[in-house]
């Protein structure tokens, strides 16, 4: 779907342009090249503000300037302006995470916190699943309740540290979750105690070394909020307590 003029300027503005200069940009590459006159013509820009609009694209390298009497103004074309502004785009992202990354860096000294993240949505569950996976160094328990909570990426990730000789369990009552391992020589899968059977609100269980857990539940909405923590004192006692749980005989 093409999408609107005023969707247009939007998109150009998040891009660091102005809202003139997104419209003197487009009214050009719709005249192929005009005055002020004519920009003003076929956009809401007063001509008065077109001379100082256009100069500043002319430093942004989106337009030519004609001296000629009138001053006649002719765009870049469009691929070359969309290799400017993504140009521009990853040299300020790169800037911007330079001094994020400088003052991460910088905040290492500090003194130790308990964190306690949560995430929300099934993505960002799958991304931060398949980054404890993989920062895992000697054990990985990982387990879905529903296959759709499995991604190829997490089977990957899983799958890498039991070839890297990592102690590696999947557990799921689901048989579908456990056939996506069950051919993998190192991995030991397994079922869950019965006493966990009734369970219908649990998404994930991720247990990466002894500090390191991650927990979900599904939403009646099947929305996924998880939460996290690594490197923490709370998820050494909460794997313990976890552990010690599923080893307890039930009554």
């Amino acid at each position: 779907m093409t999408p609107s003029e005023s969707e247009a300027v939007e998109a150009f503005e998040r891009l660091g342009l102005t809202s003139y200069e997104s419209k003197v940009f487009i009214a050009l590459q719709q005249l192929g090249s005009g005055t002020a006159r004519d920009v003003a013509r076929v956009t809401d820009v007063p001509r008065s503000q077109v001379y100082s609009v256009s100069e500043s694209l002319e430093d942004r390298g989106l337009l030519e300037v004609q001296q000629s009497s009138p001053i006649r103004y002719r765009p870049v074309s469009v691929e070359e302006a969309r290799s400017i502004l993504r140009d521009r785009f990853e040299s300020e992202q790169e800037r911007a995470f330079e001094y994020v990354e400088t003052v991460r860096q910088e905040s290492v000294g500090e003194e130790a916190q308990e964190n306690i993240w949560t995430v929300r949505g099934r993505e960002r569950v799958d991304d931060r699943v398949v980054d404890l996976v993989t920062d895992s160094t000697d054990r990985v328990v990982f387990g879905a309740r529903l296959p759709a909570l499995v991604t190829d990426e997490i089977v990957g990730a899983v799958e890498a540290r039991a070839e890297d000789g990592a102690d590696v369990h999947v557990l799921s009552r689901s048989a579908a979750v456990r056939s996506l391992f069950d051919d993998h020589p190192r991995i030991s899968v397994t079922t869950p105690p019965e006493h966990r059977s009734e369970d219908e609100r649990s998404g994930r269980i991720v247990l990466a070394d002894d500090d390191t857990i991650l927990l979900s539940v599904v939403d009646e909405d099947e929305t996924e909020t998880a939460i996290w923590s690594a490197g923490s004192l709370f998820a050494s006692v909460l794997i313990q307590l976890i552990e010690e749980s599923a080893e307890a005989p039930t009554s």
